[in-house]
C-alpha cells in the first residue's frame, strides 16, 4: 500500500513538474514503474479526480482538483492575507517582480508574488516552484542564517554544486565560491544573485525571521532583468527589500504557515540562537 502511495505521488510531481501532458510511456519509463502498474494507478488518480485523460490522444494531465485544494489550503492559512500587500507594496516601489518563498524541511518553495513590471521584458516563473539553493538570492537569503556547515548539508541533498542544466553561467562551481557568496550575504543582510540561477537575470533576497524564535522561515524576493537591476540599482532597493521581510516577519505570528518544523536532518539551533540575539541587540 505504501509503494502505490509513493508512486501515485511521485505521477503527481511528474505531471505537475512537466506541464503538460504525457503519455503512459513516457510516465512509466521516467518513474521506473512497470507500465501495468502505470497504468492501474493512473485509473485510479483518474476515479479520485486528480489526473485526466485526453479523449484525442491518450495523454494523461492533471486535473484542477490539486490546484483547488492548494489555493484553499493557502487561503485558509492566512498566508495571502498577510504576505499579497507587502508584495504589493514592494513590486509598485521597485518595478519589479516581489515573491514570497516559504521554507519547509529542506527547502523553499515560492507561494505568493506581486508584478511590478508594467512595460518591457517581465520575469515572472511558475508559481510553486522550488529554487536551487546554491545558486539563487532565496537560497543565500535563508543558508546565510546556518552555519556553512548546515549550509552545505543543504546544498548537497539537493545534488551539490554544478548539477547538469541547474544554474546560470555565474553560478558557483566551488565549495570556496559558493561560501564566499554566503559570507557576503551576511555581510548585506541579503542575498543577491546575478546572472547565478539564469542568464541575463538578477535578483536580491531577504530572509524573514520568526518574531518568537528567530529562525527563519521564509525569504522576500525581488528578481528582474540585470540591465535593470545593476549594483546601484540593488543598494536603492535594498532598505525596500529589508523592510517588507520585516513586515512579513512581524505578521508571521497570524498564519500557521510560518510554524513549520525544522528540517529533521540539519541542525536549526545555531540560527534560532543568532536571531535571538540579534533581537535582543535591537
Amino acid at each position: 500500500m505504501a509503494g502505490n502511495l509513493e508512486r501515485a505521488l511521485s505521477i503527481i510531481e511528474l505531471l505537475a513538474k512537466n506541464g503538460g501532458r504525457m503519455p503512459l510511456a513516457t510516465i512509466a519509463d521516467t518513474l521506473n514503474i512497470p507500465r501495468s502498474g502505470t497504468h492501474r494507478l493512473l485509473a485510479m488518480l483518474i476515479d479520485e479526480g486528480y489526473v485526466r485523460q485526453d479523449e484525442d490522444h491518450g495523454e494523461y494531465m492533471l486535473a484542477l482538483k490539486l490546484v483547488s485544494l492548494a489555493l484553499i489550503y493557502l487561503s485558509t492559512g492566512g498566508v495571502l492575507d498577510v504576505s499579497q500587500p507587502v508584495l504589493d507594496r514592494l513590486a509598485a516601489a521597485s518595478g519589479e517582480l516581489a515573491r514570497l518563498g516559504v521554507v519547509e524541511d529542506d527547502h523553499i518553495t515560492f507561494v505568493g508574488k506581486a508584478q511590478g513590471a508594467k512595460s518591457g521584458l517581465r520575469y515572472d516563473p511558475d508559481m510553486g516552484s522550488q529554487p536551487p539553493l546554491h545558486c539563487t538570492a532565496s537560497g543565500q537569503a535563508w543558508l546565510s542564517s546556518l552555519s556553512d556547515e548546515e549550509a552545505l548539508a543543504l546544498v548537497s541533498k539537493q545534488g551539490g554544486l554544478g548539477k547538469p542544466g541547474q544554474g546560470g553561467p555565474k553560478a558557483p562551481k566551488t565549495i570556496q565560491q559558493f561560501l564566499a557568496d554566503l559570507q557576503a550575504a551576511r555581510k548585506r543582510g541579503y542575498g543577491i544573485a546575478s546572472e547565478t540561477y539564469e542568464a541575463g537575470m538578477t535578483s536580491m533576497a531577504a530572509p524573514i525571521h520568526h518574531p518568537v524564535t528567530g529562525a527563519v522561515v521564509g525569504v522576500v524576493s525581488l528578481a528582474g532583468p540585470t540591465s535593470r537591476l545593476p549594483d546601484a540599482r540593488l543598494k536603492e532597493l535594498a532598505p525596500a527589500l529589508l523592510e517588507a521581510a520585516s513586515d512579513m516577519g512581524a505578521a508571521t505570528l497570524s498564519s500557521p504557515y510560518f510554524k513549520r518544523p525544522a528540517a529533521k536532518d540539519v541542525a536549526t539551533e545555531p540560527a534560532q540562537a543568532a536571531g535571538k540575539k540579534r533581537k535582543a541587540a535591537v
